[in-house]
């Protein structure tokens, strides 16, 4: 058992992590199904951080049998993750009394289930709206499902792409969708409808045809839209669809990239975490455990963290953006 058991950790991917709230609190899901929580507080005490060692959750729970973490997001009662064809609900209250299991899942919604293959279509993505309390699933199947967290009930289904989606991102009314076939698409969540569709791969400069056209990531703000996967990671003038800047990166497709503080934040398949400032120069290059990122999220209180995951056990916390500050052991 300790054999196998030692192999699982090497071979372990997590693919998702989420601040709880009050940010005091990180969540890792991973590639086993597993769900490993982290006590912030205790992980800056003076004597962890100088010990430089890698430091392992307060606990660790089983979300699913045989099936991955695959997304996570929060609101303020609950933590959410999404699976194959089903997306889980666990009281945050559960979570940090360190009594999270599959016995006490607080609430489920299955996805449906496609009438031609019977597969479940995989929950890659979701983003959560406060104001509208609905829950936006991105999914295998192609489709975004629009999820009222009132009653569970799926309230619509939006339709667009071509294969499946691997990332959303949300600002205000508007919803970016970043898909395996290779298009960002634009929807007004006001009506539920596609309103607009990019496909990078169509620029040439941005075009990396033996990494293929999926686009792995997304974001966007009132002026800039950024995404990359197998196209280089780009940034566009949102307004007028022109490209801004093409980043020069040493990728071999991006998985995650982000806006924030007038930076962008990126990591895919490259061993290393870059920031950038709009016009491409680097400011700041973090080397990672993971030789692929598939995760990086940060929060400001109470402290300001940084997290990136990937494609190894380990997780790594930055505080000051611009370095690496210590490890986190997902098991």
């Amino acid at each position: 058992m300790p054999e196998i058991s030692n192999r699982k950790l090497f071979y372990n991917t997590i693919f998702c992590q989420i601040f709880s709230p009050n940010g005091k609190f990180l969540i890792a899901g991973s590639l086993y199904g597993d769900v490993s929580v982290f006590d912030l507080l205790k992980s800056f005490e003076p004597n962890q951080i100088d010990n430089y060692d890698y430091q392992a959750p307060i606990y660790k729970f089983t979300a699913y049998v045989n099936q991955c973490v695959q997304s996570m997001v929060t609101t303020d009662d609950f933590l959410i993750t999404g699976t194959s064809g089903e997306i889980t609900g666990w009281d945050w209250k559960i979570v940090k009394s360190n009594k999270a299991s599959r016995k006490n899942i607080s609430w489920t919604i299955q996805i449906p289930t496609d009438k031609d293959t019977s597969e479940k279509p995989d929950v890659n993505s979701m983003v959560y709206s406060k104001e509208k309390h609905l829950l936006y699933a991105g999914c295998g199947d192609n489709k975004i499902y629009v999820i009222n967290l009132d009653n569970g009930k799926i309230l619509r289904c939006m339709e667009s792409h071509e294969n499946y989606i691997h990332c959303l991102a949300q600002l205000r009314d508007q919803l970016a969708s970043a898909s395996e076939d290779g298009t960002v698409k634009f929807w007004d969540l006001r009506n539920l409808e596609h309103t607009s569709t990019l496909t990078p791969s169509l620029n040439g400069q941005i075009s990396r045809p033996k990494l293929g056209k999926w686009i792995g990531a997304v974001d966007f703000t009132e002026d800039w839209l950024l995404c990359g996967g197998g196209p280089s990671l780009s940034l566009w003038h949102l307004r007028t669809m022109e490209t801004a800047t093409i980043f020069d990166l040493p990728d071999e497709g991006i998985h995650v990239a982000s806006i924030h503080d007038e930076r962008i934040i990126a990591g895919g398949c490259m061993p290393a975490v870059y920031h950038l400032n709009y016009q491409g120069e680097v400011l700041a290059k973090v080397p990672t455990s993971s030789k692929t990122v598939y995760s990086i999220v940060h929060c400001e209180k109470p402290q300001k963290i940084l997290s990136i995951s990937g494609s190894s056990n380990n997780i790594d916390i930055c505080t000051n953006f611009n370095y690496r500050e210590f490890i986190l052991k997902f098991a």
